[in-house]
């Protein structure tokens, strides 16, 4: 009989996955990557999708998920994603693998090797692609692999992460390849933190020994529960875990790791302490300002915070699109909105009252409550959230017990600015030399030529001001409302 015609694409996706499926395995689980190994082409292995149609044994599909695994095919993560999730099934009349989720009308369906949205199809049109218990252990060694293998080290780091949260023995494998070829060092001590978590499980005392003291000097909060479940006891007051050498030892090991946590739980305290000290210095600073120069104690000093932070609020609700660069313009609009109000209350009703402290405490305090209830009919008594810049986002991770957030951070770094720029104000600037001409002698000063009715409401207007500024500083730390101030 006479060959006349050869449909080379069969025969190659023919032979292509024969070598698949002669592929070597390790009992069920086969590792997806091994050093130096080749890695076949996006479009080779797109040929290949498909067969999840019509491979059935669940040896077959291990090796042709490990194929995929070892593809830089775009779509990898998504298809093995999917399967994992059994979001992945096929078209029967096109025999067309998709992503199906479920709809109303049956399932939304998208194709996976060209990604066309397919529409809504009836639950009878298409067949889920079955897995069973032995492939999913498959799927999340082969994920987690994917993961470690990535080039950025921030994607590394966040899965090696996500390992030491839930370590599982089919998991190993994939670790101590990821060791070998890692070179982050917060990536390896993650990893290397999993692996013990791993081999805390396993029934060779050495290797939980083993496992136990490289927890010494980690600050994990997941590895100390782990240790500290084994000191557990039952209902009968015996050890959960029986090997005493094992609970000795993991016992030593946890009381080093809660002793040093102490010491970092500590300075968090304090970290915590000077971010919101820093919005009290300036709100303090301000009122100094004000009784220092006039000897007026403002009980509506806190409410001038408050204004500054719902001025937060509102420019925000004005730049939606621009919330990176909202607090920018937040803080010199809270200082001009704080501190005109500041004016009018100094031009209104304090300069009526001078040198009768006693009146302007009573003043003040009424001022506190009317600016509190006009808030509340303006913006309502409830709280209002406001969102932190992603330049304010995130934390500097120190070790596992201590992080220092950046928008506490850039909160004391801020106050310490604002608090010098004030000092070159009063020192350095016209006007405050004037102010502290005031404070001084108020009388000498007017004979002077001084014009202290003006420095008295500049000064209040300042004071106020910058309460303000505090209130931006304190809207990234809690939710603004009436009661802030």
């Amino acid at each position: 009989m006479k060959l006349t015609h050869i449909d080379t694409q069969s025969v190659f996706r023919f032979i292509l996955f024969c070598l698949v499926i002669s592929l070597p395995m390790q009992g069920t689980a086969a590792p997806i990557a091994m050093a130096g190994q080749s890695k076949i082409q996006s479009e080779d292995a797109a040929l290949l999708l498909n067969d999840f149609i019509t491979v059935k044994s669940t040896i077959d599909k291990i090796n042709l998920i490990n194929l995929i695994a070892n593809s830089n095919l775009p779509q990898r993560v998504a298809v093995l994603e999917a399967l994992q999730s059994g979001d992945l099934y096929y078209t029967k009349k096109a025999k067309q693998l998709v992503y199906a989720h479920s709809h109303a009308d049956g399932y939304s369906v998208v194709a996976v090797i060209s990604g066309e949205d397919l529409g809504v199809v009836g639950s009878r049109a298409v067949r889920k692609i079955s897995i069973n218990n032995e492939l999913r252990t498959v799927l999340r060694g082969v994920l987690a692999e994917i993961a470690l293998r990535s080039e950025d080290p921030a994607t590394r780091l966040q899965a090696a992460k996500n390992l030491v949260r839930s370590p599982a023995p089919e998991f190993l494998p994939a670790i101590e390849r990821a060791l070998v070829m890692e070179s982050d060092a917060k990536v390896i001590e993650s990893l290397k933190l999993a692996a013990a978590m791993v081999n805390l499980n396993s029934d060779e005392q050495v290797l939980r020994l083993d496992a136990i003291e490289s927890f010494r000097g980690s600050l994990d909060s997941d590895a100390m529960s782990l240790l500290a479940a084994m000191q557990l006891t039952d209902s009968e007051g015996n050890y959960i875990e029986t090997d005493e050498l094992v609970r000795e030892s993991a016992a030593a090991v946890l009381k080093q790791m809660r002793s040093e946590a102490k010491i970092y739980k500590l300075i968090e305290n304090t970290f915590f302490g000077l971010s919101l000290g820093s919005v009290l210095l300036l709100t303090a600073v301000g009122l100094a300002i004000t009784f220092g120069v006039m000897g007026v104690i403002n009980m509506a000093h806190g409410e001038m915070m408050m204004l500054g932070a719902y001025t937060t609020y509102v420019i925000q609700l004005l730049m939606p699109n621009y919330i990176d660069y909202s607090i920018i313009v937040a803080i010199p609009a809270a200082f001009m909105v704080s501190g005109l109000v500041g004016i009018v209350i100094e031009r209104g009703i304090i300069r009526h009252l001078y040198g009768r402290p006693l009146e302007t405490l009573l003043a003040t305090f009424g001022v506190s409550l009317i600016l509190q209830q006009a808030v509340r009919s303006i913006f309502s008594p409830l709280n209002k959230s406001v969102t932190a810049p992603s330049w304010l986002s995130g934390s500097l991770e120190i070790n596992g017990a201590l992080s220092l957030t950046y928008n506490r951070l850039y909160i004391i770094a801020f106050s310490l600015i604002v608090l010098l720029l004030l000092v070159f104000l009063l020192k350095k600037t016209f006007v405050g030399l004037q102010m502290r001409a005031v404070t001084q002698n108020r009388a000498m000063a007017n004979s002077m030529g001084i014009r202290t009715g003006w420095v008295d409401a500049l000064t209040f207007g300042l004071g106020s001001g910058i309460a303000g500024i505090a209130g931006v500083a304190l809207s990234q730390l809690t939710n603004v409302g009436p009661n802030l101030g």
